[in-house]
């Protein structure tokens, strides 16, 4: 049976409120706030940091039990105000990797003063552009917004002014026979994950050893600051981040040069440079028993997650990277499988269950 028709209403309306909720790099509170007064009820407590990093603590049993940390991020990609020309206009920057070249003629939510306000990028019809047929993408700069003012006083009436950021107003849906489209799926649906990871393991507090950190961290599309202070903060004894990947069975997609990961084919476990190999070994071999399905990937310099931030902070914390596939990353129409988050939930809350206090995931020469 499909995942999304045994997710419980609660379930599936916090999912698509946290997707709905805009929270872009450096503006993450809404979110946090939301994601953190849901889990508290499946918590022993709940925290935060000064920049909003937010975590979730279930304790351990054990005399001394290990501090397992799970962590995603809460962040997601948009735009921020740059300039406002004095007819009325905003002139604006990427916060992440937005795709500048799926941006004209789209609807933006900004956050303004006054609560949110409603923009579009302007696109210049097809009759009037030259060279039409040969041109490129939009720089950044070239891409403009129209709230409805004629001036930039009237902007500032609006509540808006440089430094107010922007998403795009696109809404979370399930579609299909088992899948989900919205935008900010990277990362909010891994927010989600860890969610339900706490709420199985609330109810099996009495037999858990280790010490779970269920960690939603900020910052993540401009470098992994919010996890560089988190994992400071906690310095867990491991740590599994949970991201998305790339699937690329999607046409026109070499997999001779990306690999090739599918969705609706399990989670995605990486291998290489941040990896620590006893942690994968420990994910493999708990899926294995679990039977559930595992999709590899190799990370030949870096994995381009919070992982290579976490793995060295310190004296170093032993760490894996577990990935969501997903369709048509850092767009409006990000795609993922139900049963593949089904299957990510699984993994992490028997990883998190394997954990002992004499459990020690490091290299011995």
């Amino acid at each position: 049976m499909a995942y999304c028709c045994l997710m419980d209403d609660l379930a599936k309306s916090f999912l698509c409120d946290l997707l709905n909720t805009p929270s872009p790099t450096g503006f993450e509170l809404a979110g946090q706030r939301k994601w953190a007064s849901y889990c508290a009820p499946f918590a022993d407590r709940v925290d935060n940091d000064a920049y909003g990093n937010a975590w979730a603590v279930i304790d351990g049993r054990a005399a001394r039990p290990k501090r397992v940390m799970l962590e995603a991020h809460a962040d997601e990609i948009g735009y921020i105000v740059k300039h406002i020309t004095k007819d009325g206009f905003l002139r604006i920057d990427r916060i992440g990797g937005s795709d500048t070249a799926t941006a004209r003629g789209r609807r933006l939510e900004i956050l303004g003063e006054k609560g949110p306000v409603r923009g579009l990028i302007g696109n210049t019809a097809i009759h009037l552009r030259k060279d039409a047929k040969d041109e490129k993408a939009p720089q950044v700069h070239e891409l403009y917004v129209d709230i409805g003012a004629g001036s930039a006083a009237e902007v500032g009436e609006a509540g808006i002014r440089v430094g107010h950021p922007a998403v795009y107003v696109d809404r979370a849906e399930f579609f299909g026979k088992n899948r989900i489209v919205s935008r900010a799926l990277d990362n909010r649906i891994g927010g989600f994950i860890l969610s339900q990871v706490l709420a199985g393991l609330s109810k099996k507090r009495d037999s858990l050893a280790s010490t779970l950190y269920a960690v939603n961290a900020v910052q993540e599309e401009i470098g992994g600051n919010g996890a560089k202070i988190v994992a400071h903060r906690l310095m867990p004894d491991v740590c599994v981040v949970l991201d998305v990947t790339h699937a690329t069975d999607t046409p026109g997609i070499e997999l001779e040069k990306h690999g090739e990961v599918k969705l609706g084919g399990g989670p995605s476990v990486t291998h290489g440079t941040c990896n620590h190999p006893l942690v994968v070994r420990r994910l493999l071999d708990v899926a294995d028993r679990l039977s559930i399905p595992i999709q590899h990937e190799s990370s030949s310099r870096y994995s381009g997650t919070d992982t290579d931030i976490i793995f060295t902070v310190r004296e170093g914390i032993p760490s894996a990277l577990v990935s969501l596939p997903l369709r048509y990353m850092h767009s409006v129409v990000e795609t993922a499988d139900l049963e593949d988050v089904a299957k990510v939930i699984a993994l992490l809350t028997a990883f998190v269950e394997s954990v002992s206090e004499t459990d020690e995931f490091a290299v011995k020469l």
